[in-house]
């Protein structure tokens, strides 16, 4: 165990995320999560409508709606990594939990500046805004469930197996800045898509993968050893694909 250092964890919690701030807290001493209360779904559809316009934002509700209720036929595919990985989807009880309303609340930055972390880990939270960015004077980094900059923002594995580019299925961390997905990359795992693997369990699967990469990036801010790298590839932001899509891709390509 590593000890004597402030990691604080900033996640909306779900079984991905807690994957990997499990992995975390079994080889760091010190780790605390700020846990966000949950964003309704009526604030999140406007914030998407402005963004992308609401045919969109219409679609891609659709397709999350058919994932959740979907969630029992990827129940065996779940089982199965949970199984092989020996993963915990639910946070351990041995981990600190403090709620906060928000990452960008003033909870969270009361948390912040009375902790004071030696490096902040997002894994699945709301986008930081400048000023909370500003307030936070350790190392910020990011835990992405995609290729950075090709997959940026959401659903990055099923993108990469829709379109066919396996080759860039996998994941990131990266030091956060004020865009979507777009600080500097400090590394990434690059895995082969499961054929059993689908939008709903693409996420876990990579998270199960991922664990030794996100403690190494923890380690190396710890230590004042980031080295940020550059990529070639094409920066594209992702969102959930509309479900004409999420149902053309299915059936045309079995990748669902």
């Amino acid at each position: 165990m590593v000890k004597a250092h402030k990691i604080l964890v900033i996640t909306a919690g779900g079984p991905y995320a807690w994957a990997i701030i499990n992995a975390l807290a079994l080889r760091f001493d010190g780790l605390e999560v700020a846990l966000e209360q949950p964003e309704s779904k009526a604030t999140f559809l406007k914030r998407r409508a402005r963004k992308i316009g609401w045919l969109q934002t219409a679609g891609q509700f659709g397709t999350m709606f058919i994932s959740r209720f979907g969630k029992r036929f990827a129940q065996a595919r779940t089982n199965e990594i949970i199984a092989t990985s020996g993963i915990r989807t639910e946070v351990a009880p041995e981990v600190t939990l403090t709620p906060v309303s928000s990452a960008n609340d003033g909870d969270c930055l009361q948390l912040i500046s009375t902790r004071r972390p030696d490096v902040v880990v997002l894994a699945g939270c709301r986008m930081l805004s400048k000023a909370t960015l500003s307030a936070i004077p350790c190392p910020v980094l990011n835990y992405h469930s995609g290729i950075n900059p090709k997959y940026r923002g959401l659903a990055g594995g099923w993108w990469a197996r829709a379109t066919g580019d396996h080759e860039n299925y996998g994941t990131t961390v990266h030091l956060v800045d004020a865009g979507v997905d777009t600080g500097d990359t400090l590394y990434q795992t690059f895995l082969k898509p499961h054929p059993r693997d689908t939008l709903l369990t693409d996420s876990l699967a990579m998270a199960a993968a991922s664990r030794g990469m996100v403690i190494k990036a923890v380690e190396d801010a710890l230590a004042g050893n980031l080295a940020p790298q550059t990529s070639q590839l094409a920066s594209v932001q992702r969102f959930h694909p509309p479900i004409w899509t999420y149902l053309w891709t299915g059936v045309s390509k079995g990748y669902w």
